[in-house]
């Protein structure tokens, strides 16, 4: 099944909703002939891509980018016309492959975050999911790791066996490790999914669903945590400006067209 992609603020997504991306995995599992990455896209990390390079090759070298946000479904069907019904974002997309995954066998290995909030983790997708296969789950120091540390993680992930590696050390530095260990990791998808872990342990609460649907869940993890006023305060003008101006530049070309053809 290929994969439609736009461009949205230059950096490339994929045009899918979330049981279209489910069977992309299952093909992936299926083949398990190579690895492959998925990123999750916000506001924050098309901001970041702006001026962080490496950061915006990794995601348009992607196998899959998915609109984490609601604003990227907006952009979506506002400058391209695609029709979206709904955002794929990271976490909702976690919860529904750990649930379409029992019946399929699939494994699952969990990589970032502390070890409390990993161990709360697994005990509530074990009761969640009845049967879920998780292989394994390691949290790493937070520091730079020497060579041997960093091969101990790769072994203990590759002997795991998993079908999905889930990475939840925050943007960019999970798209970042993915991108690094991608060819040394025999794991067919491997996501970074941020705050995924926190949300699912119950460590920290998600935004209610109307929050969610209207684009506010940022002002609900806000007031959970004030350190996040800075983020967002300086990535979203600098998305809406992009925005507006790629919408308008849009509309400037299409009626361009339609002058041309009468």
């Amino acid at each position: 099944m290929s994969i439609i992609t736009i461009p949205i603020c230059g950096i490339k997504h994929s045009v899918l909703e979330y049981s279209e991306a489910i069977l992309i995995f299952n093909t992936w599992v299926q083949r398990r002939d190579k690895s492959r990455q998925v990123c999750t896209s916000n506001v924050h990390t098309i901001v970041m891509c702006q001026t962080d390079k490496e950061l915006a090759d990794i995601t348009n070298k992607a196998d899959m980018v998915t609109m984490d946000g609601q604003p990227m479904r907006w952009y979506a069907n506002l400058v391209h016309k695609v029709g979206l019904r709904d955002r794929v974002c990271g976490p909702e997309l976690m919860q529904r492959c750990l649930a379409a995954g029992v019946d399929k066998g699939w494994k699952h290995f969990f990589l970032g975050s502390t070890e409390a909030v990993l161990e709360g983790l697994c005990k509530r997708l074990s009761e969640n999911y009845p049967g879920i296969k998780i292989v394994g789950c390691y949290s790493p120091p937070f520091r730079t790791l020497n060579e041997e540390e960093h091969q101990m993680i790769v072994n203990m992930i590759n002997s795991s066996n998993a079908d999905f590696l889930w990475v939840g050390l925050g943007a960019p530095k999970q798209e970042k490790w993915i991108a690094k260990n991608l060819h040394l990791l025999h794991i067919p998808v491997q996501i970074g999914v941020g705050a995924a872990f926190d949300f699912h342990s119950g460590n920290i609460r998600r935004a209610p669903a109307i929050l969610q649907k209207y684009g506010f869940e940022w002002l609900y993890r806000i007031i959970q945590d004030p350190r996040l006023l800075k983020r967002y305060f300086m990535t979203n003008p600098v998305f809406l400006f992009m925005f507006f101006r790629d919408y308008f530049q849009a509309r400037i070309i299409s009626s361009r067209r339609l002058l041309d053809k009468s």
